[in-house]
C-alpha cells in the first residue's frame, strides 16, 4: 500500500467513526423564562449524543421547588418542561448543571427576568455553574453566542471542509480573501432570514446539499488545470457565494437546536455570525500555512499531496452524504 492510498484510508476511517450531522452544535440548553413573581418556566433540553441527558440536571438554590413534566424524545435530545416556584428573586443566585462536570459537552443557561434584560451564559464542564448578575449585561449574550459561532465552524467539520477546500482550489491571497467574503456574505443572509423566520427549510436536504458542495470542490481541485481553468477557477467567488446560501441553512438549523434568546435575537444572532467569521479566519489562516510548509518541505511534490488531500476531503464528505439520505 503506498503512503497516499495510507492516508485516504486513515482520513475515510476517521469519517465512518465521526457523527454523520457533522453540523451540529450539540450544547444542552437549559431556559427559565419569569410569568408571574416568584414563577418560573423551565425547558431543559440535554442532546443525547453529547452525554449530558444521562449526566446532567438543572440544580437551582434551596429556596426553589422544581416540579418537571415528563421528559420527551424530540430529535436528538431529551426535552423535560417544569416549573419551579422560588421564594425570592434569583438576582445574585447560583445556578447550573449539576454532574455535568463529569461530561465534555456545554449548555446554554438563558435566564429571562420579568422587567430585566435577558441574562445568558455558557456552561461547561469546567464551569457548570454561573452567579446570575444582579444587573443582567447585554454584553454577557454577545460573548456567549460569539463563542458558540467560533466553536460551531471549528467542530462543524463540513464547513471547515468547504472552507479548506476553497483554500487549497484557489491558493492566492487576495482571491481567497475576496472568495471567503462572497461565502461569508452569502451564509449570512440566509442565516438570518432563516433565524427570524422569513422562511422555513427541511434540514436533512441541506445536510446533504451541504455534503455535496465539499464533494464538488474536491472534484474542481482534482481536475484543476492552469492552462485551462474550470469556471470554478475562474469566478471562484460566485460559487462560493452560491454554496454559501446553502452553508448558511445549514448554520441557522444548528442555531435553532438551542435557540435565540428573546428579545435578544438580533444581538444574539450579530455576535454568532461575527464569531463563525472569526473561525473561518482561522481556517484560512491554518490552510494557507499548511500549504506554506508543504512548499518548503516537499516543493516537487505539492502538486501531489493537494490532490491526495482533495481525494480525502472528497471521500469524507461522499460518506457523508451517504449516511445523510439513508439514515
Amino acid at each position: 500500500m503506498t503512503w497516499r492510498a495510507l492516508v485516504l484510508a486513515l482520513l475515510t476511517w476517521l469519517a465512518i467513526a465521526s457523527p454523520a450531522r457533522a453540523d451540529d452544535l450539540r450544547p444542552g440548553f437549559l431556559e427559565l423564562t419569569e410569568g408571574a413573581p416568584g414563577t418560573w418556566a423551565m425547558v431543559w433540553k440535554a442532546p443525547i449524543l453529547g452525554g449530558l441527558a444521562v449526566r446532567a440536571r438543572p440544580q437551582l438554590p434551596a429556596f426553589c421547588k422544581l416540579d418537571w413534566q415528563p421528559p420527551r424524545l424530540v430529535g436528538g435530545s431529551l426535552v423535560e418542561t417544569g416549573t419551579a416556584h422560588c421564594a425570592k428573586s434569583l438576582e445574585g443566585a447560583t445556578i447550573g448543571l449539576a454532574g455535568m462536570e463529569h461530561g465534555f459537552t456545554d449548555a446554554l443557561l438563558r435566564v429571562a427576568a420579568r422587567g430585566t434584560p435577558v441574562e445568558a451564559a455558557r456552561l461547561t464542564p469546567a464551569r457548570p455553574f454561573t452567579t446570575l448578575s444582579t444587573v443582567p449585561d447585554r454584553a454577557e449574550v454577545l460573548r456567549t453566542y460569539l463563542t458558540l459561532g467560533v466553536t460551531h465552524i471549528l467542530t462543524g467539520y463540513d464547513h471547515l471542509l468547504f472552507v479548506l477546500s476553497l483554500v487549497l482550489l484557489i491558493r492566492r491571497g487576495w482571491s481567497v480573501a475576496k472568495t471567503v467574503t462572497a461565502f461569508t456574505l452569502a451564509h449570512s443572509l440566509t442565516l438570518a432570514a432563516t433565524t427570524l423566520g422569513l422562511f422555513v427549510v427541511a434540514r436533512r436536504p441541506v445536510e446533504i446539499c451541504i455534503a455535496l458542495s465539499i464533494v464538488f470542490l474536491a472534484v474542481e481541485i482534482v481536475k484543476d488545470d492552469p492552462a485551462r481553468p474550470r469556471f470554478t477557477a475562474r469566478v471562484p467567488w460566485a460559487v462560493a457565494f452560491a454554496f454559501g446560501l446553502l452553508h448558511g441553512l445549514g448554520f441557522a438549523a444548528a442555531l435553532a437546536e438551542i435557540g435565540l434568546p428573546q428579545g435578544e435575537v438580533v444581538p444574539a444572532l450579530f455576535a454568532f455570525n461575527v464569531g463563525v467569521e472569526a473561525g473561518q479566519l482561522v481556517i484560512v489562516a491554518a490552510g494557507f500555512a499548511a500549504l506554506w510548509l508543504v512548499a518548503r518541505v516537499t516543493a516537487a511534490h505539492a502538486g501531489a499531496v493537494r490532490r491526495v488531500a482533495a481525494y480525502a476531503i472528497g471521500s469524507i464528505a461522499a460518506f457523508w452524504m451517504i449516511q445523510r439520505a439513508v439514515s
